[in-house]
C-alpha cells in the first residue's frame, strides 16, 4: 500500500460542501497518495456524505483499488488510500438522484492519465439544481479541456431530474495527449445564441412561458427559442441559455422548483448571462470551477473569468494544499479576473 505520507484536508474550510471531498479524492487518485478527509460538508444542513458523494468515494475506490475507512453514509471522515490506477469498464450507481455528471467529472482526470480507454455506465441523477446537468457537460465543459487535450466523449439515454433520479448515460475516456498550451483570454465575437427549456411530466405552458420571457427580456427571435419535452422517472424542468463564440459555448443553467414561477426560474438565468456578458471574459462563474483540476493536470493555463467565488476560491486553497502548486487569480479591471497556472514539470 502506498507509503507517501498521508495529507488531511478540513473538509469544514472555505465554502464547507462537497466539491472540497470530490477535488481531494481526484487528486489523491491522480499523485496516487493518502488522504484524510476531516469534516466533510460541515457547512451544510445535513453534513457528513450523501448518497452521491458516497458513490464519489466508491468510484475513486474502484478505478485505484484503494483502501477506504469511512465508507458509509453520514460519515464526516474519510481515509483513502489508492493503489494502482485501472482503466476499464465500470457501472456507477447512486442510488438516489444525486448528480453523476460530478462522479464523472471527480474520475476523468486520473483516467486521462492512464493508458487505455474507459467506459463508464451511470444511473442517476442528470439534470440537478446544484451540479453541472449532462447538458453543460456535453456542450461546454468537454469541448473546452478538449483545448487541453482530454479525450471524453458521452452519450445520454435517460433524463434524471431531481428528485426522482433515473437517468442513465454512458461515457468513453481515453488518455489525454501531451501538455498543451491553453490559454483563453477573450470571448472572441458571440455567433450563436439558444435558449432551451427542457421538461418532464409537466404541463407544456411551463418551458412555453420559460422561453417567452427570455424572448421579451433579452429580445431573442424565436429561431433562437428551443422547447424540449422529454420522457423521465419523475416531472423537471431546466433553463439553459447557450452563448456561443470563436472559442467556447458558454452555459447558464436554471433548474425549475415546486413552487416556483416559469418566469422566476427564466429571469435567474437571465441575471447570470447578463452578468457574464456584461464582464466580456469568455468563461463563466460555474465553469471556473470545473476547470481548474484539467488545467492543473495539463500543467499549463491560463484563463479569464469572473471574480472568484467562494466555492472557487476554497477549490484553489484544496489543490494547492494536497499539490504543492499555486493557482494565481488576480483582477485584471472591471468584472474580470486571470486564473494562472504556468509550471510544465509537475508530474
Amino acid at each position: 500500500m502506498n507509503q507517501k505520507k498521508m495529507i488531511v484536508i478540513d473538509g469544514s474550510q472555505g465554502e464547507g460542501g462537497g466539491q472540497i471531498f470530490r477535488t481531494a479524492l481526484s487528486l489523491a487518485l491522480c499523485q496516487r497518495i493518502p488522504i484524510r478527509i476531516e469534516k466533510i460538508r460541515a457547512g451544510r444542513k445535513k453534513p457528513g456524505l450523501l448518497r452521491q458523494h458516497l458513490a464519489c468515494l466508491r468510484a475513486a475506490k474502484a478505478i485505484s483499488h484503494a483502501r477506504v475507512e469511512g465508507e458509509s453514509l453520514g460519515a464526516d471522515c474519510v481515509q483513502f488510500e489508492p493503489a494502482l490506477l485501472a482503466p476499464g469498464c465500470y457501472h456507477f450507481v447512486v442510488g438516489s438522484a444525486g448528480s453523476t455528471t460530478l462522479i464523472f467529472q471527480t474520475v476523468l482526470p486520473a483516467l486521462a492519465m492512464t493508458d487505455s480507454v474507459s467506459e463508464l455506465r451511470f444511473e442517476g441523477g442528470t439534470h440537478n439544481g446544484m451540479a453541472p446537468s449532462f447538458d453543460f457537460l456535453a456542450g461546454c465543459f468537454l469541448p473546452v479541456i478538449k483545448q487541453m487535450g482530454f479525450q471524453a466523449e458521452i452519450k445520454l439515454d435517460r433524463y434524471g431530474f431531481y428528485p426522482a433520479g433515473g437517468g442513465i448515460w454512458t461515457a468513453k475516456v481515453g488518455p489525454k495527449d501531451k501538455v498543451r498550451d491553453f490559454i483563453l483570454l477573450e470571448r472572441g465575437d458571440i455567433v450563436s445564441r439558444k435558449a432551451v427549456a427542457v421538461s418532464s411530466n409537466l404541463p407544456a405552458h411551463v418551458t412555453q412561458r420559460e422561453l417567452r420571457q427570455v424572448e421579451k427580456k433579452c429580445a431573442w427571435s424565436s429561431s433562437e427559442l428551443e422547447q424540449i419535452l422529454v420522457d423521465s422517472q419523475g416531472p423537471g424542468n431546466l433553463v439553459s441559455l447557450r452563448i456561443g463564440s470563436s472559442r467556447l459555448t458558454e452555459m447558464i443553467e436554471a433548474s425549475g422548483e415546486l413552487g416556483i414561477a416559469a418566469e422566476r426560474v427564466a429571469n435567474i438565468t437571465i441575471k447570470q448571462m447578463n452578468r457574464y456578458l456584461n464582464a466580456d471574459v469568455p468563461v463563466g462563474e460555474h465553469l471556473t470551477d470545473q476547470l481548474l483540476l484539467p488545467m492543473w493536470l495539463n500543467g499549463v493555463g491560463r484563463f479569464r473569468s469572473l471574480k472568484p467565488s467562494l466555492h472557487t476560491q476554497t477549490n484553489i486553497d484544496v489543490i494547492e494544499q494536497i499539490t504543492g502548486q499555486r493557482i494565481e487569480y488576480e483582477h485584471i479591471n472591471g468584472g474580470t479576473w486571470e486564473y494562472r497556472l504556468n509550471t510544465p514539470d509537475i508530474h
